[in-house]
């Protein structure tokens, strides 16, 4: 957990507040286009990996006015990649949860992470379709529409509340062994089609832990930063190659911490 200061520098405070200001505008953009519920309105990029139009959509509008507004800062976008270097670094995932939003459901959200110098410093997940936002800049703590958050307070697994998410990337048995492992510490095991949100939700202590076994950068970009602003423990990703692939992620509320990180066999440290 990152200490509490007065007030982050001015560069990145600056940045903090458009941040808050475009996703809000995106989360918009993202609710006009939402499909209607019912079957998936959306093409797939591979087995269960949804590409809606507002996916392509959201992501050029953040883009455009992130450039337009830090155009010496690099810009990285789930569906563009990495157009631009600099010493910030901005990731976009503009529907993470697109599997949900392709059916018109409301778990979804746009994530805008900023990274200095390949370190979490500010993060936005705007979940319009909850009516909910979370936020964090380095040293400022974290909230969820603005009231501030922090991780379960937790101890025994027999109480916890585990998400683990699966993608197409891991192979069936090894996620089915994860849920074993962890089914066999008495939590609750779910997974419902969002890691950012999930993640999110662990440093609000909605969950009491998140394993994913291969998660991108832009899936966690902006939940690191929050993540960082609370009580939770995080897997190394960004030192552990996460900058470059897709890798594993355990984020855990402190009191099941070493439990958790043995039955997914995700390091802490």
């Amino acid at each position: 957990m990152t200490s509490v200061s007065s007030q982050p520098p001015l560069e990145l405070r600056r940045r903090f507040e458009s941040a808050r200001i475009v996703v809000a505008e995106a989360a918009e953009m993202a609710m006009r286009m939402r499909p209607p519920s019912g079957g998936p309105v959306a093409t797939q990029k591979g087995a269960q990996d949804w590409l809606t139009e507002a996916d392509g959509a959201v992501e050029a509008m953040i883009a455009a006015r992130i450039g337009a507004l830090f155009p010496d800062d690099g810009f990285q976008g789930e569906e563009t990649g990495r157009t631009r270097d600099g010493a910030f670094h901005w990731v976009v995932d503009p529907i993470d949860g697109t599997s949900n939003y392709a059916r018109g459901r409301n778990r979804w959200c746009v994530s805008l992470g900023l990274l200095e110098h390949d370190q979490p410093v500010a993060g936005i997940l705007a979940a319009p379709a909850l009516g909910e936002t979370y936020a964090a800049v380095r040293g400022m703590g974290a909230t969820l529409n603005d009231l501030p958050i922090q991780a379960s307070p937790v101890v025994d697994p027999g109480r916890a509340m585990i998400e683990v998410g699966w993608g197409p990337r891991v192979p069936v048995p090894e996620f089915i062994a994860t849920i074993d492992r962890v089914m066999t510490l008495g939590a609750m095991p779910r997974s419902s089609g969002s890691g950012a949100l999930a993640l999110a939700d662990v440093a609000c202590g909605r969950l009491d832990g998140y394993i994913e076994l291969s998660i991108h950068l832009w899936d966690v970009a902006a939940a690191l930063a929050i993540l960082a602003e609370t009580t939770a423990m995080v897997s190394p990703f960004l030192r552990d190659g996460g900058l470059e692939r897709g890798i594993p992620i355990l984020a855990v509320a402190p009191g099941i911490a070493a439990a958790l990180a043995e039955a997914a066999r995700i390091p802490l440290d």
